[in-house]
């Protein structure tokens, strides 16, 4: 099993969080909102161009610009 940046799972795709990128406010404000090693994600749906990504973790919807979710690595369920 490789391990991707969350922004390149497909639509429909499920995953789980192995780890937060980055520092600072922008790591602190992506953890807040739930986003956290171990957490189980799928991605719903894109932008019709790609930015920003829509994705469900924790029974909630949430967005997240392409460069951000660029910083989260996700390991892919089989």
């Amino acid at each position: 099993m490789q391990d991707v940046p969350l922004s390149d799972l497909n639509v429909g795709d499920k995953a789980r969080i192995v780890s937060i990128g980055g520092s600072g406010a922008a790591r602190r404000r992506i953890m807040d909102m739930g986003l956290v090693p171990g957490s189980r994600i799928e991605t719903i749906r894109r932008a019709p161009m790609g930015d920003p990504i829509e994705f469900k973790v924790r029974g909630y919807m949430i967005s997240l610009r392409k460069e951000e979710a660029r910083q989260i690595i996700v390991r892919r369920d089989e």
